[in-house]
């Protein structure tokens, strides 16, 4: 049991890191203020109301959705309440992260999984004039179906029932779970670091500082590259030495030999010398 246990925070560590690392995370407040339902309001002369949304753009909320999501699903090592389940057994003998870890779970029930539509936070009511037909879904469900239809899956069902409310109420409805879950995850990772930092835990220090994001995708390196004509002999392992036929890439070799088979060139010289 205490290897498994240890096996899910390792597991939730490493994926909440990464959620760290995304940039709505980086400026806190504003990661905060997106998880609340906000909505501006701006009264008009004749008695109406104008109200106005302002979310980051959805490619941003999608990535998101993308690195949380193993910690929203149950059957994942890293899933949230796995996570937590784990804590609450080392700290068993420990009242006060022992009330703090049941305060977290309920939350978490409350905010991510909700069971009705008042704690959803709201529902949208729309009817069709063309067929008369009238439909009622809770911003939960709208949240799940832009999440698990739009996004991460292609889920049939979900869309179907969203389908009516259209593409902006899904992803209105998401964005608060997704800032919130995210802001619960930091929080939850950040406490299992307090915990480690005591010797409350035994996790494996590499977890805390393996790299678990790209932060750039450009890469200059020095490197030495050899060849050989296809259907050559390859090499058996890193530091063997190479077999007969093979060759060093020097200034003198004509590149226009490495072509992919759908004709695009492998290798190119660079326009410009790279800076020093």
């Amino acid at each position: 049991m205490t290897a498994q246990y240890q096996e899910y925070l390792e597991a939730f560590v490493v994926r909440a890191r990464r959620v760290e690392e995304h940039s709505l995370a980086a400026d806190w407040d504003a990661l905060v203020r997106l998880a609340e339902i906000q909505i501006q309001v701006t009264p008009l002369d004749n008695g109406d109301l104008r109200i106005r949304h302002e979310y980051p753009a959805e490619e941003v909320v999608e990535s998101a959705a993308a690195r949380l999501r193993p910690i929203l699903l149950e059957g994942d090592a890293c899933f949230y309440q796995k996570a937590l389940k784990a804590l609450g057994y080392f700290c068993r003998a420990l009242p006060q992260d022992s009330e703090w870890i049941r305060s977290a779970r309920g939350e978490w029930r409350t905010r991510v999984q909700p069971t009705t539509g008042e704690e959803a936070g709201y529902w949208v009511m729309v009817s069709n004039s063309a067929t008369g037909e009238d439909h009622s879904l809770d911003r939960h469900r709208l949240a799940l179906a832009w999440i698990y239809g739009d996004v991460v899956h292609h889920d049939a069902g979900r869309r179907q029932e969203a389908d009516p409310f259209g593409l902006v109420d899904r992803f209105r409805a998401a964005v608060p779970l997704i800032a919130w879950a995210m802001v619960g995850t930091i929080e939850l990772l950040n406490y299992i670091r307090v915990l480690q930092e005591a010797g409350q835990l035994q996790l494996s220090q590499k977890i805390f500082d393996e790299r678990v994001a790209l932060k750039s995708t450009t890469w200059e390196e020095n490197v030495k590259v050899y060849f050989a004509p296809v259907g050559t002999e390859p090499p058996t392992a890193p530091k063997t030495p190479l077999p007969a036929q093979w060759a060093q890439l020097d200034s003198t070799v004509d590149l226009s030999v490495f072509r992919t088979a759908s004709g695009a060139q492998l290798l190119r010289t660079d326009d410009k010398p790279a800076e020093q």
